[in-house]
This record gives C-alpha cells, sequence and structure tokens, in this order.
C-alpha cells in the first residue's frame, strides 16, 4: 500500500500544480484585459451602447466660416456705426467749438453809430463815431482805428472835431493787470487743453461700450455651446434608452433600466428648452451693439455662430507695455491731466489779477481829409497830434482776488492726488486681471486633464455595464458628470476671453485693432 499512496499523492500534487497554474494564468489574463478593457460581442439586434462620440471629443469640426459670427466682426460694427460711439464722438467737436468761441475774443470789431439833433432851425449836434479795433495776442495790445465828426451848436468844446472830422490811429497796453496773461487768452488757452480732455473721455466712453460689447458676446458663445452640448447628451441619452428599451424587450436587461433611461432623456430635454431661451435672450442682447452705416439697428442672423476663443497667452513682457500704456496714454489719466493744467493756467490768471490795473493808451490824431495833398502837416499825423491817457485801478485787500487765487490752487491739489490715486488703481486693476488670466491657463490645463480622466471613468463603467457588472445610474452619472466638465471647460473659456477684455480696458485700450 505504501508505493500506492506515494503514486497517488504524487498525482494529487501534480493536478494541484496545474489547477495553479491555469489560475495564474486567468489571473494574468484578467489583468491585461482590465488594461486594455474591449467589449463581449453582441447580440444580434442589439445597438451598442455608445463609449464615446464625436460631440463629446475634444475638438470638434470646425464651423462653416460663411456662418462664424467672429468678434472682429462685431468690433467693426459697434466702432463704424453704434450710437455710442458716434456720440462719443461729438465730444471732440463740441471742444473745439468752444476753442473757437475762444477765438472769437481776438476777433476784430467794428463799430459805428450817429446821432443827430436839429431843432427850431438849430443843429444841436451832429455825431459820427467809427472804430475798428483789432486785439492783438500779445501782451493783450488793442489796436485802434477810428474816425470822428462831432459838430454842432451846442456839442462840448472837447469833443468838437473840425468840419471834415478827425482821424485816430492807436492802440491801449496794459502794463499792470493784463500784461502776461488776460481773460481772452486764459479762456482761449484751457478751451484748447479742453479738446484734450474731450479726446480722453472719447476713447473712455467707446471702452467701456467695447467692454460691454464683448462680455456679451462671450456670454453668447457660453450659451451656445451649452445648448450644443446639451444636444449632444440627449443623442447619447436617445441611444442607450433605445439600446436598453430592445434588451429589455428579448430579456437582456431590466425592463426598470429603460425607464431610468428615459428619464435622463426627458431631464434633458428640459434643460435644452431652457437653455434655447438664455441662448435667444443672449443672441438679443448680442443684437442691441448691430446698427448699420443708416443708423438703424440690425438683428443677429439665426444662423450665426461664435467663433471659438483663441485663448491667447500674455507673458510678462505684454503686462509690462499695457502697464506702461497704462500709466502714460490712459484716458482716465489724460483726462485728470488736462484737467491739472487747464487749472495752471486758471491759476496763473489769477495770480494775474493780484497785480493792480494800469491800462496805457496812445492815440495819433488827423483831420479826416488827411488823404488830400493839400492838408498841412500841422493837422496831419505827427507827434504833435496825439491823445494819451493812464488808467490805474487796485483794490486795496484783493479779498475776492485771493479768495480765488486759493480756490484754484485748492483744485490743483485736488486733481493732483485724484490722478494720483487712480493712477496706482489703474496699475493694480491690470495686474489683477494679469494674474486672474494666468489662473485661467492653469485651470484650463487642470480641466483638460480632468476632462480625460472623467472619459476613461465612462468606457470603464461602459464596458462593466456590458459585462452586467455596472448600473445604468452610475453610466448616467460618468456621463452627466463628463458633460458637466465640459461645460465648465467652456465657462472657463468664455471667462479668460471676458477677463482678456477687462485687462484692456482697464489698461486704456481694446483688446482688437484700435480704430
Amino acid at each position: 500500500m505504501g508505493p500506492a499512496l506515494n503514486v497517488n499523492e504524487k498525482r494529487t500534487t501534480n493536478n494541484e500544480k496545474r489547477i495553479a497554474a491555469a489560475l495564474l494564468l486567468g489571473l494574468l489574463g484578467f489583468a491585461a484585459q482590465a488594461q486594455h478593457p474591449r467589449l463581449p460581442a453582441r447580440k444580434p439586434g442589439l445597438e451598442p451602447a455608445p463609449l464615446q462620440t464625436e460631440q463629446l471629443t475634444q475638438d470638434r469640426p470646425a464651423a462653416d466660416t460663411a456662418r462664424v459670427f467672429s468678434l472682429q466682426d462685431l468690433a467693426e460694427l459697434v466702432f463704424a456705426n453704434h450710437p455710442v460711439v458716434k456720440q462719443a464722438a461729438l465730444l471732440s467737436e463740441t471742444a473745439r467749438s468752444q476753442v473757437q468761441q475762444a477765438r472769437g475774443g481776438f476777433d476784430p470789431k467794428l463799430g459805428s453809430g450817429f446821432d443827430r439833433k436839429l431843432f427850431g432851425g438849430t443843429q444841436y449836434y451832429n455825431n459820427w463815431a467809427n472804430e475798428l479795433k483789432v486785439p492783438v495776442w500779445p501782451a493783450g495790445i488793442d489796436l485802434k482805428v477810428g474816425y470822428e465828426r462831432m459838430v454842432g451848436t451846442y456839442v462840448n468844446p472837447e469833443h468838437r472835431t473840425p468840419l471834415d472830422g478827425l482821424a485816430v490811429a492807436g492802440l491801449s497796453v496794459p502794463l499792470g493787470q493784463g500784461l502776461l496773461i488776460d481773460a481772452r487768452r486764459s479762456t482761449l488757452r484751457q478751451a484748447k487743453i479742453l479738446v484734450d480732455a474731450a479726446e480722453a473721455d472719447k476713447v473712455k466712453q467707446i471702452n467701456e461700450i467695447w467692454l460691454q460689447a464683448a462680455k456679451d458676446y462671450w456670454n453668447w458663445y457660453y450659451g451656445y455651446q451649452q445648448m450644443l452640448l446639451t444636444r449632444e447628451a440627449i443623442q447619447l441619452a436617445e441611444t442607450r434608452f433605445r439600446a436598453t428599451s430592445r434588451r429589455a424587450v428579448i430579456g437582456d436587461q431590466a425592463p426598470i433600466d429603460s425607464v431610468e433611461a428615459q428619464i435622463t432623456v426627458q431631464d434633458r430635454l428640459v434643460q435644452l428648452a431652457q437653455q434655447q431661451v438664455e441662448l435667444q435672450n443672449n443672441s438679443l442682447l448680442l443684437s442691441t451693439y448691430l446698427w448699420n452705416k443708416d443708423g438703424q439697428p440690425v438683428e443677429l442672423p439665426a444662423y450665426a455662430v461664435p467663433q471659438r476663443p483663441t485663448l491667447q497667452p500674455l507673458d510678462t513682457v505684454a503686462l509690462r507695455g499695457l502697464l506702461d500704456f497704462a500709466e502714460s496714454r490712459h484716458p482716465t489719466l489724460l483726462k485728470l491731466d488736462a484737467k491739472i493744467r487747464q487749472l495752471g493756467v486758471e491759476e496763473r490768471f489769477r495770480r494775474e489779477l493780484l497785480k493792480p490795473t494800469v491800462n496805457v493808451s496812445g492815440y495819433l490824431l488827423s483831420r479826416g481829409d488827411f488823404y488830400r495833398p493839400e492838408v498841412p502837416a500841422y493837422y496831419d499825423f505827427g507827434r504833435n497830434n496825439y491823445k494819451v491817457g493812464v488808467d490805474f485801478a487796485f483794490p486795496l485787500f484783493l479779498r475776492k482776488e485771493r479768495g480765488k487765487l486759493w480756490e484754484t490752487r485748492l483744485k490743483v491739489q485736488d486733481a493732483t492726488l485724484e490722478q494720483q490715486n487712480s493712477r496706482r488703481v489703474i496699475v493694480n486693476q491690470v495686474q489683477a486681471r494679469f494674474n486672474a488670466l494666468k489662473a485661467y491657463e492653469q485651470q484650463l490645463n487642470i480641466q483638460a486633464q480632468t476632462i480625460e480622466n472623467q472619459r476613461l471613468l465612462l468606457r470603464a463603467e461602459l464596458q462593466k455595464f456590458e459585462l452586467g457588472e455596472s448600473t445604468l445610474f452610475l453610466v448616467n452619472s460618468r456621463e452627466t458628470k463628463l458633460i458637466e466638465l465640459r461645460l465648465k471647460q467652456e465657462s472657463l473659456r468664455a471667462g479668460y476671453e471676458k477677463t482678456l477684455a477687462e485687462l484692456y480696458y482697464y489698461a486704456g485700450t481694446r483688446a482688437v485693432q484700435e480704430q
């Protein structure tokens, strides 16, 4: 019995080894299958549960370029035809009209007056006065040329002129107040500075309308992507519903799974209806920026689709350029700079008013018929025929003038402090938007990786479902999560573009070519 037992024991040991080897090979094969999962063969007449579709891939087919309404297209229409842009252009025209009004203070003035009184056969007076006054920019000088004829029985002797009249030619010069600057020159200089302020205000208003237009454009883009992804989700849910229903009919799957699949379809149909309304509202909001060259509003075509985000990254060199631009050419700072220069002119004028008023005038006189050769020399223009005058005035306390000067200096300080604060705020806003852009870049990179991982989970869950090791609920959950991640990705892309538009706005420029 001993040898027989040994033989049986050896046979048992060999069988155990064979079974262990078979189990080991089976485990290795299962591990290899887990690393490269494949669906089992389908039964005839059954539709597969979709693993991945073209709709949920990372990159979609490019839209028809004829249907794409790009951001540049929007910019061209806004800058060319929008009423607010045209209204902003009126600011510069208004400022130039004020300059022209200020130049009117230096317009030559021609005046004439005639008075005559005849009573009881007596000519009381016959007065005729004519004057041409020409203001000169330097030194506040006024040139004067005139002709006077004042005759009659009762004319004041100091005003009486020869029967041929009296010709006058001379000038008036302010030696005190008004020599360096006067009200006319101050008004004209301030009006010229206001042109720069109006230009800055014009740019600021156009930048504001463009920022809002760009934000509304990317809101439209996000609404459009929401609708596309929901439609794709409906297609996936309907395909799964049909496959589940057929399997339930032949008894290969529980009927309750088809009910759950149908609920998923219905839920996504409700989401689509809501998103279509939001997309229509976004399209209407974007249409408010669309005007034709005749000033008539136009609607965004129903077939129009938004462009893809460019997502152009900005480096520190670009940031430095934007900061330099903001500190030197930002419209808010330019407007404050113009205000400070305007107040500087006003302060100079107010200091001039602290001087006494001293006006000296001198005129050469001649008989009215000086053009005749027979007029005696002693009646012609010369150093012996003249009229001179001096006017002097000076307020003893100068309370009004000193109060105005004090007020102007306070305004200069206020504007300077406002400019300093605005410059700091602008620099911080530009830096903050740049930091937000960098954060968006990181989030987009992470989001892309998350989506790829979620796709792997969805594939694995679908394979397990085909093998009968998962439920439809888990498949729908994986798919819904993938769609949510794709929506978040589109939201991040739209947010990136809107933040980029804000970055350019706070830098005082626009994200598209200046018009």
